[in-house]
């Protein structure tokens, strides 16, 4: 009884650990180009898009498709990068184990 009494505290711990740097992470953000940075967009730690610039010189009328295709690659890596992000950091405190719904 005295080891579940060691466990309970230890993974209360741990969530409280876990909800401090959710909330650090939320704050933290990541930056990704495209178009040999012509389109930059940056993502928070809760994988949202907080910004996006495209600069003049990346918009032709003539060929839109290129552009929609630098937007979608840009914010996609974006993404990517704030997941590995948290990813990195959760990982950290749970020491690699795959929590299911954690990230």
């Amino acid at each position: 009884m005295k080891n579940m009494g060691k466990m309970l505290k230890q993974a209360q711990k741990l969530q409280a650990d876990m909800m401090k740097v959710q909330a650090e992470l939320a704050e933290r953000t990541v930056e990704a180009s495209a178009g040999g940075g012509v389109i930059k967009a940056v993502a928070n730690g809760k994988q949202q898009l907080v910004s996006l610039s495209i600069s003049p010189e990346a918009v032709d009328p003539d060929d839109v498709e290129m552009l929609q295709d630098l937007v979608l690659a840009v914010v996609n890596d974006a993404l990517a990068r704030a997941q590995e992000m948290v990813s990195g950091e959760m990982g950290k405190l749970t020491g690699g184990m795959n929590i299911p719904g954690l990230m």
